[in-house]
């Protein structure tokens, strides 16, 4: 089971080695955007690189109120400890016509 202190640990080193965030400005309460000025095109990378950490595919309302790293953090992790959704067929995510 990852931790949330993992996540948090996971998030910190993505926060710096992708946007070049200093490590003293990531703390729980930091505003993505109004303190680590992440943008709309670094949210989609982070979403990339955290769908890579856990494996689960991330969908857009998962994420959509999330300001903060704290919230991130919960919101990843809450996305683990959920059941897994099957994947939609019906939106191409699957070939099955072999």
């Amino acid at each position: 089971m990852i931790t949330k202190d993992k996540i948090y640990g996971f998030l910190q080193e993505t926060l710096v080695s992708l946007f070049e965030v200093a490590p003293e400005d990531i703390t729980p309460d930091a505003n993505l955007y109004e303190d680590l000025d992440i943008d709309s095109i670094d949210a989609v990378d982070l979403t990339v690189k955290l769908r890579e950490f856990t494996g689960r595919r991330i969908q857009p309302s998962d994420f959509k109120q999330v300001r903060t790293v704290q919230q991130i953090v919960d919101a990843v992790y809450e996305l683990l400890n959920r059941p897994e959704e099957p994947l939609d067929l019906a939106q191409g995510q699957i070939d099955t016509s072999n």
